[in-house]
């Protein structure tokens, strides 16, 4: 049995997901597999959903190590589940709050991204999409989520230039909405969420699908496109 690298708790209606692998808290196969799992079981009608990370760090992004490998089988099937996360989150009915417990890099940043609000713990943390930096190009289905976040002043050098961001700085980029000192980071967290908690259901899920319609099919025919040609099906 594979250990459990991400967990689910509850604090009456707010879902709590940790994600920790003890290292870089990469997203792989087995990161995201557990991941979705644990999202069929977060309510849709009712609460707020915090995902958070471990000290220090939120997440490094993509499993290197996989990626590194070569296995064209398992990259395409990490990626695909990675895609397929990152717009469950943004289509997500009831409100995310991502607590950026550290550093939150490439595909850790574009699940921060995909949150509803973003608290971020201070320190010496950043925030970076660093693949253009790592030769890889940045596709369709994370491009409209960035489109959607990052402030049109900082949007070349963010997302062309790869440029590394303080938590702090973070917030004028787009990534971050506020930050918060370790002492009182999670007590934050969870008074945001039991703030957007008592948004109503369905209201605020047609009120978001309205607003986001456009974006939500984007991304959903680049992960169509992207799994027609690696030759995978749902």
């Amino acid at each position: 049995m594979t250990d459990p690298i991400a967990t689910l708790t509850q604090d009456n209606d707010i879902s709590i997901i940790k994600l920790d692998d003890g290292k870089a808290n990469a997203f792989s196969y087995d990161m995201l597999t557990q991941v979705n799992e644990l999202l069929a079981k977060v309510p849709r009608d009712s609460g707020a959903l915090v995902i958070t990370g471990r000290d220090g760090l939120f997440s490094g992004g993509f499993d290197l190590k996989t990626l590194a490998a070569g296995d064209m089988e398992k990259i395409t099937k990490m990626v695909q589940l990675g895609y397929r996360l990152l717009l469950e989150l943004y289509s997500f009915d009831r409100p995310i709050i991502a607590a950026v417990s550290g550093h939150s890099i490439a595909l850790g940043l574009f699940v921060t991204c995909s949150a509803d609000y973003r608290i971020a713990i201070d320190g010496k943390y950043i925030c970076q999409a660093n693949e253009v930096r790592n030769n890889m190009d940045i596709p369709t289905q994370i491009m409209e989520i960035l489109k959607a976040r990052v402030n049109k002043n900082y949007f070349y050098p963010a997302v062309f230039h790869s440029d590394a961001y303080s938590v702090q700085d973070s917030i004028e980029v787009g990534f971050i909405d506020e930050v918060v000192p370790q002492t009182e980071f999670m007590d934050r967290v969870m008074e945001k969420a039991k703030e957007l908690a008592t948004l109503p259901h369905p209201f605020y899920a047609n009120t978001k699908k309205s607003a986001q319609d456009d974006v939500r099919q984007k991304i959903s025919d680049a992960i169509e496109k992207y799994e027609n040609l690696a030759g995978l099906k749902n």
